[in-house]
């Protein structure tokens, strides 16, 4: 990871099987994502009724929600970064992709 020493960024090794993990673990996060928002939209467009419930005093269920949304995808970028940081070990060289 790069430092505030201004100096040229080191590259990381480009490991294929290390590759796939990541983006499985990616497209399993986003998907799992994906299903809220798709339900946020959808009780927007078919029960408006349920978005002006006041959960809290102020607060409309469409900004708590919405707000819920933002933090979420705060937070799984976070789980994200924790999942893939550490290369996945090799069995051996028939377990590379190339």
């Amino acid at each position: 990871m790069a430092g505030l020493d201004h100096r040229p960024a080191e590259q990381e090794p480009d490991d294929p099987v290390t590759s796939a993990r990541n983006a499985r673990i990616g497209m399993r996060l986003f998907l799992g994502y994906l299903l809220v928002y798709l339900s946020y939209v959808v009780l927007i467009a078919f029960r408006p009724d349920w978005m002006r419930l006041m959960p809290w005093p102020g607060i409309n269920l469409a900004i708590a929600y919405g707000l819920a949304l933002i933090i979420s995808a705060f937070l799984l970028s976070l789980v994200y970064g924790w999942m893939c940081r550490r290369p996945v070990e090799n069995q051996g060289a028939d377990r590379r992709l190339s």
